[in-house]
């Protein structure tokens, strides 16, 4: 691994890592996002809050900073580093050193890289979780559904992507075991319940 990419792979880190869904429900007086609901920082668990503005804003910025990743990175050292930032950046949504590694689940995140990667899988992402979220309503299936999609389409598209689109989709799952555990119980709440739990 050369410098360059190093520095893309922190760059990707820096950018993923910021930590949206707490930022804004603190600026916005809504307190510490983590202590309500699943505790964790996602769109879904701020959407509890009562705020949908300060939720949608946050699936946009958890997405953003994916793409600003490796856009930028691949401005300042080719090509190549998107895939390495794009790393960084899940990396950083997942586990950020400022909250001891305890992120999000990385839905938004990987959208974010599959529009700067492959944005056709970008396409079959956003209306897979789109169509889910209003069908089915709990944000997990959505956000594992369309997980699985990127690499699927990766695959069918004969993308280089391929090997590292599977390899995230497999972080979001294992990030998503607990509501998948909730899954095979029947336990696991629709969206808009007192016991959402976020994606």
């Amino acid at each position: 691994m050369t410098r360059d990419m190093l520095l893309a792979l922190a760059l990707g880190y820096l950018l993923g890592s910021i930590p949206f869904g707490l930022v804004l429900t603190r600026l916005a007086g809504k307190g510490d996002v983590r202590t309500i609901g699943s505790g964790n920082i996602g769109a879904t668990n701020v959407l509890r809050t009562g705020s949908k503005w300060l939720a949608a804003l946050t699936l946009l910025l958890d997405c953003l900073k994916a793409t600003a990743a490796i856009v930028l990175a691949q401005l300042l050292f080719g090509t190549l580093a998107g895939a390495y930032a794009a790393t960084g950046a899940l990396l950083g949504h997942l586990y950020p050193v400022w909250l001891g590694f305890r992120g999000g689940k990385g839905a938004a995140t990987l959208m974010g890289i599959l529009i700067a990667l492959l944005w056709p899988a970008a396409i079959v992402y956003a209306v897979l979780w789109i169509l889910l979220l209003l069908t089915v309503r709990i944000s997990s299936v959505a956000g594992m559904s369309a997980a699985v999609s990127a690499p699927v389409v990766a695959f069918l598209l004969h993308s280089s992507y391929f090997a590292l689109l599977l390899g995230f989709a497999l972080l979001v799952l294992w990030r998503h075991r607990e509501n998948i555990l909730r899954l095979t119980k029947g336990t696991e709440p629709r969206i808009g319940s007192k016991t959402s739990s976020t994606a």
